[in-house]
């Protein structure tokens, strides 16, 4: 994916979000969930479609309190955009980002990777509303390793 199309993605999702951007699901939140998922670097997965992920996954929600419908609102909004904003992704990446967006409150894991990474690289922001990720709550490998240096770096600084 060329960076014009990934802030192409970014601007429409602050463009297009419901709640206020800079909320704990705002546009903050979509940047670090986009930064986890290149840190993540799981071999497998479609970092294009992770990306996407990262920006498009909260953009349905109508506020930061409990709302697990908000993920297949997203996937809705992927068919409406899918041939302006997401133009540059083929049938299956769509079909990837769909399912993750519908899924990413609800499933743990799927055995996909990019589902999967799609799933870590937002858990792995859950500091930002004073959660520690659990390494055993990952989807990857990768998730899980990320997950446990966070914790070895908190007990060291207790």
């Amino acid at each position: 994916m060329e960076i014009e199309q990934l802030r192409k993605v970014r601007a429409f999702a602050i463009k297009h979000a419901r709640t206020d951007e800079y909320s704990i699901h705002g546009i903050d939140h979509w940047d670090r969930v986009a930064n986890h998922a290149i840190g993540l670097d799981v071999p497998e997965a479609d970092l294009d479609v992770v990306l996407c992920f990262a920006y498009l996954h909260d953009v349905e929600r109508q506020d930061d309190g409990y709302e697990d419908e908000h993920g297949p609102r997203a996937a809705e909004l992927i068919d409406e955009i899918r041939d302006s904003v997401l133009g540059f992704l083929d049938d299956k990446q769509i079909g990837l980002l769909k399912d993750a967006c519908a899924l990413h409150t609800t499933c743990h894991r799927t055995g996909n990777p990019t589902i999967d990474a799609c799933f870590d690289s937002d858990r792995l922001d859950l500091t930002r509303v004073g959660i520690i990720p659990d390494p055993d709550k990952m989807a990857t490998k990768e998730g899980a390793e990320k997950a446990r240096k966070n914790l070895l770096s908190q007990d060291v600084c207790r």
